[in-house]
């Protein structure tokens, strides 16, 4: 039995891991403090939806630009750039929420621009970690390093009510500006390999290679449809959480902080004891129990009656979630080589980036017209017959994970110009 905290053992991945998680519980406090405000100021679940999914939406589009460059141009140098314009979009909504009261169509203009940054960044963020800790910590660092996300989630919203409740919306995004600061000097501490040659390839063609690869190990493809499935309909419950909590539970700030709380705390929980779940019964296990618990898991939290008990159900809910989506990201990194990894974690944000955004609009707007209780039940119920179709079609579908990887493919030298 290996220690959940054995990748604290590396002093790098100790650094940036702590960076973060400051840089997180910020970004926390900014998500719940705009989630309240777009909510207060429409009434809309579609609003709620929107403003979530602007933030993922650019992983669809620019996520595979951010894998290549994360493959070909030094990591560091990438980082600290996506990280300063984020700093920079933080600082702007401070001023604008200190001057006025900015329409929720700005907010979610700024959330947008946000998301691109972090969309370009977050397969470098990714594709870092085998280089913090050795093999055999890889999967603990993956687990802790969503962790501390979601750790952000506990403590961020919990802070975000207090801040908001004394000094207002300004303040939960000054801070969130401020603390990107820490995860900055975190990344100046690191000591990353140069990038790989690239034999000459135009970022297409990069791009390009990647996809390929995805296509061809089967072991990836069967991660890939099980995340398209997770996120297209079980994941939107995040973005519709304060929407759960002002409109349903009519429980305001302190509901949703709270009910986001609750997310994470299971979602930590799982953290800590995700790297021996996939040491006893292997990662393929852990993610197939995950998949098929997570959707009673999320109708038993969109019938709950009171805030308490929908907290609770959503503890188990962020436990389970977290555990699927956490080895989806485990399988990946463990199968991809090095040269190529940055392009394969990309192509998982894309899915993030589209399928997330789509769904919490979607679900939010049903929800508008049909009630958030039945929009949830019913997503959880498609998501269930989803999984027994896969299952029907292809009773051996997950076995493919216990392949080895494919071989990359080597690309050939880009041809010379003509004169």
């Amino acid at each position: 039995m290996t220690s959940p905290f054995a990748p604290f053992k590396h002093r790098l991945f100790a650094a940036f891991w702590t960076g973060a998680f400051v840089s997180n519980i910020g970004t926390w406090m900014e998500t719940v403090g705009i989630g309240i405000y777009v909510t207060s100021a429409t009434n809309q679940s579609a609003w709620t939806g929107l403003v979530a999914a602007a933030g993922f939406l650019p992983g669809a589009f620019l996520g595979p630009v951010g894998g290549a460059l994360a493959d070909r141009l030094p990591r560091k140098t990438l980082l600290i750039t996506t990280t300063s314009i984020q700093t920079a979009l933080a600082t702007l909504l401070t001023i604008l929420a200190a001057t006025g009261s900015p329409s929720p169509g700005l907010v979610t203009l700024i959330v947008l621009a946000s998301g691109c940054a972090q969309a370009i960044g977050f397969p470098t963020y990714q594709s870092l970690l085998p280089d913090l800790v050795p093999p055999e910590d890889l999967v603990g660092a993956v687990a802790l390093s969503t962790a501390q996300w979601n750790l952000g989630r506990v403590v961020g919203p919990a802070l975000a009510a207090i801040v908001i409740g004394i000094g207002g919306y300004a303040w939960a995004f000054g801070i969130n500006a401020f603390s990107f600061l820490a995860v900055i000097a975190a990344i100046m501490l690191l000591k990353l390999p140069p990038p790989r040659p690239h034999h000459g390839q135009s970022i297409r063609a990069a791009i390009g290679q990647g996809i390929g690869y995805v296509r061809r190990d089967p072991g990836l493809r069967v991660v890939m449809g099980y995340m398209f499935i997770n996120t297209f309909l079980a994941a939107p419950f995040i973005a519709l959480v304060p929407a759960m909590s002002l409109i349903v539970l009519h429980s305001g700030e302190t509901g949703t902080g709270v009910l986001i709380s609750a997310q994470g705390l299971g979602a930590v929980v799982m953290a800590l004891s995700l790297a021996n779940l996939a040491l006893r019964f292997g990662s393929r296990r852990v993610m197939l129990t995950a998949l098929w618990a997570l959707p009673p898991a999320i109708a038993a939290y969109a019938v709950m009656p009171t805030l308490a008990l929908s907290a609770i159900a959503l503890f188990l809910v962020g436990l389970i979630y977290f555990g699927a989506l956490s080895s989806f990201m485990s399988i990946a990194q463990v199968r991809a080589p090095a040269e190529i990894r940055g392009r394969v974690v990309s192509l998982l944000a894309v899915v993030l980036g589209s399928l997330f955004p789509l769904g919490a609009v979607l679900q939010g707007a049903l929800a508008d017209e049909v009630g958030l209780r039945e929009t949830t039940v019913g997503s959880a119920v498609l998501m269930l017959l989803a999984l027994v179709a896969m299952k029907i079609r292809n009773p051996r579908f997950a076995d493919a994970l216990d392949l080895p990887p494919t071989p990359v493919a080597v690309p050939s030298p880009a041809a010379p110009e003509p004169d």
